[in-house]
Order: structure tokens, then C-alpha cells, then sequence
């Protein structure tokens, strides 16, 4: 199990992958926003979404869960 955390502090503009999506290593799991640009959150292993720990709009301060990969 692998926690993907945010690399900054901004809001959560678009969830890209769903629960039980699966996913490769590098693809985006979420976009955050923050000071008007889009920083993209990849996976850091390949596997399943088990689960999301944010959805859209919300604020995430860095380091926050965004998501855990099984």
C-alpha cells in the first residue's frame, strides 16, 4: 500500500483517476492548483486506487493523503 501525498499546498482542481482505477507508474492520479498553475500528482507505483482522501475543491497542504495505491 502506497499513500500519494501533495507536493504543495493548493486546491484540488481535477480527480483524475477513480476509485478502482487502475494505474502505472507516473500517470497523474490528481491536479492541484496553486497560484494560478496546475501541478499534476502522479502514482509513485503502479496499482489499484483504493482510496480517495480528497475530491475537487478542497484545500490540500503539502504532504496531505491524497490517495493510497494497493
Amino acid at each position: 500500500m502506497t499513500e500519494i501525498k501533495a507536493s504543495m499546498a493548493g486546491s484540488v482542481w481535477k480527480i483524475v483517476a477513480e476509485e478502482g482505477t487502475k494505474v502505472n507508474d507516473g500517470e497523474d492520479i490528481a491536479i492541484l492548483e496553486s497560484m494560478k498553475m496546475e501541478i499534476p500528482i502522479p502514482t509513485e507505483t503502479s496499482g489499484t486506487v483504493k482510496e480517495l482522501k480528497v475530491s475537487e475543491g478542497d484545500f490540500v497542504n503539502e504532504g496531505d493523503v491524497i490517495a493510497i495505491i494497493e
